[in-house]
């Protein structure tokens, strides 16, 4: 999955872009208290940060 996809995902689950430090976005939700680090841009993510990150965002049960 690219960056940009998983950026959409997020975004369309209620992740609210926070800010951008170099080539990372930082996410915040206000059902949660921990943030989510996305490296961007970047055309393929590593399949074990993907994982992670889904699983961060509690989204991992739905793919």
């Amino acid at each position: 999955m690219k960056s940009a996809e998983l950026i959409k995902l997020l975004k369309r689950n209620g992740w609210i872009l926070e800010r951008i430090k170099g080539s990372h976005h930082q996410f915040s939700h206000p059902d949660f208290v921990h943030l989510i680090t996305v490296p961007h841009p970047q055309k393929d993510l590593k399949k074990g940060t993907l994982l992670q990150i889904l699983k961060d965002a509690n989204l991992n049960n739905r793919h």
